[in-house]
């Protein structure tokens, strides 16, 4: 390193490293400048000099220096290292690779450039390379605790465990009896579990549970221990060992659930899909009856039974647990009590249990069979449960009742109003819901979690503006839009994005969710400082369970729906695109000469108010980045706050193409994924493709009617294609033929046919009926009427339950939609479209899409008349509620 300089400017070069890797940047460039005045050409201070620069944020300086000063060196393995360190710093990680390859072919050696090497090759998930990487540090320098530990966790990455556990005894070997000292206990103690947890593993469990045993003095976190030891007993089938160590760790806390699951397992009462027989279900009882006696503050223990109990049983169970907690006033019962509605004929007691109280609190202000007086507070939180109860089983009126009532009682209550604002989403009149949810927001305005909530209801009824001015009062000040991207705060951006999309502008819709999709990228570079550090501080479990969460990282709900939502961006700018500027000048040339004068001037201050504006915000910025050391932190102004740009691509479908083999890969269970591969690869003519999707879909659900509707529009799309003339075109043909046969429901059908066989098993489904309405018309365009008929045809049955009041229809309020779509866009009959309209009115009172009789759409409606009544009281600046409305424009 600099070895080719006198002493003097060999002294000034280790001054550069030095002054790099302790961030004095001008104090190393000076040193560089001064070797370069004497030795212009030397290669390695170039390089030097580049990667300082690179530190300044000059990129392209940077890299002409480096690139020089390889090209005067380039046997020198500090330019090749450097150039890697400036490919690692643009996260391009392969080039990187390659350069570290190239300088480890001069020096094979260095242990700087080898350690940098396995840093990328684990980050790559280059797990081969990683492990001889790791294995020839280990050579180098084996007296180092970390080159074991990182040889033996590449081993294991690399699917060879077994490999791993004897580099760790080997290294176990090395040490002392006396081994580890009063400071290094807690590391040690963290290999000894995870050299365990290996063996378990490998399925050596005797071993494990033989080793953990020896080695408990060592290991310094009794938690772990006992989880280790638990489980690999219940493995090895010592159940009753298991069974008084799950009770030992129940003692220490009574409130996590996997320790029960473990419980049942050792006493044999435990099934993955919860069907237990009666006798199982009585044993099970008893077992949580004595618990209850044990633990007696546990939730847990009384929550577990209300999965299993059945009937009466269930009913006793579930009173016992829901009175004290309406006493004590919880807001989340509801949310705790959710996942019982999904079985069979649980809703129906509970409504009845709810209702028996709530009239008992009314009548006597007492339980049934109760002695003590109930608070008053008891009857607001029973109408409280009551409202989100009817709200889960599409009740709405009858819950808005009850939350009303509950609001009458007790107005100071937020929770009231946020539910409120719930109910009225979900009855389909998001302008209400916005209103409530910032009504709750203004009752507290240093809560975070209700300014969220009223941010997503305003997003959702596609007021952006004021939902941003609500979002911003909880970040800095500042750049507050870009705060709320630096905070990752990816609900925001997907419910902003959705709202964008549906009010057609895409430009913006698109900025949202790729935003999303670099904050996983954001989250998956993040990852590359802990493959050191993990190694040093010994924490290895996590350090290996964290690389299998990076690796199933855009399986998450939310990259799903950021990566949809920009297929479905780019498939709608493929279906209209943008109108370009020629097509603009020849609209312009249409107007009058007053006309086009006003059009321009309108034009030329826009872009001068724009303009203006970046200016005005790029001066706040400058005067408010200002650190202690007098370095100002500017963040660049955004060059395309609309996304203009990104509407400016030349294959939207290539650009849709990239998002969707993303989801291929990490969705594959969603039936979205295969949707959009279809329409995708339909519009790009990839016959095969599109195939491959209708595949996907029948595969995962064959009854569903999106599956259906695919399977016939592409059979019916290839059925009125031409002969096939090519080789590559009779290939595809060829392929179709074969595979028809095992595709049952067309298979010696015609598609007629096959649509019909469909309508017959599912003739009471609305969706099943519309997507057979929609194939009719794409197969015979003349029967439109009789498809228009079809769905007239459809009624609106009340589903069988025990429930105490009101009725429930079978028809959800987006699926009507979806049909009023059908009917106006495809079907192309308006006057059906309205009939539709008005027969939904009264299914949906509360609907704005519909203009139900009770939605704010509506002039008359409770909610505008309540409005009205507000703003005619609003001089006093206090409505009935005590809400003060000047607080509304407070900040945070």
């Amino acid at each position: 390193m600099g070895a080719s300089l006198p002493s003097k400017e060999a002294n000034l070069f280790k001054l550069i490293v030095k002054s790099y890797e302790t961030k004095q940047y001008k104090k190393g460039l000076r040193a560089a400048d001064t070797i370069l005045k004497k030795f212009p050409d030397h290669g390695e201070t170039l390089s030097m000099k580049g990667l300082t620069l690179n530190c300044m944020d000059r990129k392209s300086e940077a890299y002409e220096l480096v690139r020089q000063g390889l090209k005067n060196d380039l046997k020198s393995h500090v330019c090749w290292h450097v150039y890697g360190l400036l490919y690692r710093s643009d996260r391009e990680y392969r080039e990187a690779i390659k350069c570290y390859r190239n300088a480890l072919k001069k020096d094979p050696d260095n242990i700087e450039i080898l350690r940098d090497l396995s840093l990328l090759q684990a980050q790559m998930r280059d797990l081969t390379g990683f492990v001889e990487t790791r294995q020839q540090l280990l050579t180098l320098k084996p007296n180092h605790r970390m080159n074991w530990i990182g040889f033996s966790v590449a081993h294991h990455l690399n699917s060879n465990a077994s490999k791993a556990v004897e580099i760790l005894e080997a290294y176990e070997g090395t040490l002392e009896e006396d081994y580890p000292p009063e400071n290094e206990r807690c590391e040690h103690g963290e290999m000894l579990l995870y050299k365990v947890s290996l063996l378990d593993e490998c399925g050596f469990l005797e071993r494990a549970l033989e080793e953990l045993h020896k080695k408990e003095f060592k290991i310094v976190d009794k938690l772990a221990y006992k989880e280790q030891e638990v489980s690999l007993l219940v493995k090895l089938g010592h159940l009753e060992e298991g069974e008084a160590l799950y009770r030992a760790l129940l003692s220490m806390n009574p409130d996590n659930y996997r320790y029960y699951e473990g419980l049942q397992k050792c006493v044999g009462l435990y099934l993955e899909d919860g069907q237990y027989s009666p006798d199982q279900i009585d044993q099970l009882d008893s077992l949580y009856k004595a618990l209850v006696q044990q633990y007696k503050w546990s939730s847990a223990v009384k929550r577990i039974p209300l999965d299993f109990l059945q009937g009466d049983k269930f009913r006793e169970a579930a009173d016992n647990y829901i009175r004290p907690l309406l006493t004590k006033g919880v807001p989340s019962l509801f949310s705790d009590l959710s996942s019982l509605y999904n079985h069979p004929g649980k809703a129906d007691i509970l409504e009845q249990l709810i209702l028996e109280l709530e009239q008992s609190i009314r009548m006597s202000g007492q339980y049934p069979g109760g002695t003590d007086k109930e608070p008053p507070s008891t009857l607001m939180w029973t109408l409280f449960l009551l409202a989100q109860h009817y709200d889960r089983r599409g009740q709405f009126e009858i819950a808005l009742s009850k939350i009303d009532e509950a609001i009458e009682h007790t107005p100071t209550v937020i929770d009231l109003y946020s539910v409120k604002s719930r109910i009225l989403k979900h009855a389909g009149d998001l302008v209400a819901a916005a209103a409530f949810a910032d009504e709750a927001r203004c009752m507290d305005l240093a809560d975070r979690y209700v300014n969220s909530e009223c941010v997503k209801r305003m997003l959702q009824a596609d007021q952006v503006s004021l939902a941003e001015k609500t979002a911003v009062l909880f970040t800095k000040d500042g750049d507050q839009h870009n705060n709320l991207h630096d905070m990752q705060c990816m609900w925001y951006e997907l419910a902003s994005g959705e709202s964008y999309f549906r009010q057609g502008d895409l430009g913006r819709a698109l900025k949202k969710f790729l935003a999303v999709e670099k904050h996983y990228a954001d989250i998956t570079e993040d990852q590359f400082d802990f493959h050191s550090y993990c190694l040093r501080k010994m924490t290895l479990r996590t350090y290996v369970e964290m690389l299998k969460f990076q690796d199933q990282l855009h399986s998450h709900s939310y990259f799903h729906k950021a990566a949809a939502g920009a297929i479905r961006c780019y498939i709608k700018l493929y279906d209209s695109p943008p109108k370009s500027t020629a097509e603009e000048d020849d609209n312009m040339s249409k107007l009058l000469p007053s006309q086009k004068k006003k059009m321009r001037q309108k034009q030329r201050k826009a872009e001068a108010r724009a303009k203006k504006e970046a200016e005005e915000k790029n001066e706040e910025l400058s005067s408010s980045g200002v650190s202690k050391s007098g370095k100002r932190h500017v963040k660049p102004v955004d060059p395309d706050p609309n996304g203009e740009k990104l509407l400016q691509v030349e294959d939207p479908l290539s650009e849709a193409t990239k998002y969707l083999k993303l989801l291929q890969k990490n969705s594959p269970d969603s039936l979205e994924t295969h949707l959009l591969s279809f329409e995708l690869y339909t519009r790009k003519q990839k016959t095969l493709l599109a195939f491959q999707a209708v595949k996907q879909l029948l595969r995962l659900d064959s009854e569903h009617p999106d599956s259906h509707r695919c399977l016939i529009k592409f059979f019916h799309k290839v059925g009125s294609m031409n002969a096939p003339a090519t080789d590559s075109e009779k290939l595809i043909w060829s392929v179709l033929e074969a595979e028809r046969p095992n595709i049952s429901q067309v298979h010696e059908k015609s598609l007629f046919e096959a649509n019909n066989s469909v309508l017959e098993k599912h003739k009471d489904s609305l969706m099943h009926r519309a997507a057979f309405v929609e194939v009719l018309h794409i197969l015979d365009s003349n029967r439109k009427s009789e498809a228009v008929k079809f769905i007239e045809d459809s009624t609106n049955n009340i589903v069988p339950r025990n429930g105490a009041l009101g009725p429930i229809r079978e028809w959800k309020l987006k699926d009507c939609i979806a049909v009023h779509n059908l009917l106006g866009t495809v079907l192309a009959d308006q006057d059906a479209a309205l009939r539709w309209k008005v027969r939904c009115m009264d299914f949906f009172p509360y609907s704005t899409y519909f203009e139900g009789r009770h939605s704010s759409a509506s002039p008359n409606s409770a909610f505008n008349q309540l409005r009205k009544n507000s703003e005619s009281e609003s001089s006093n600046h206090i409505t009935s509620n005590g809400k003060v409305e000047a607080f509304k424009d407070l900040t945070i």
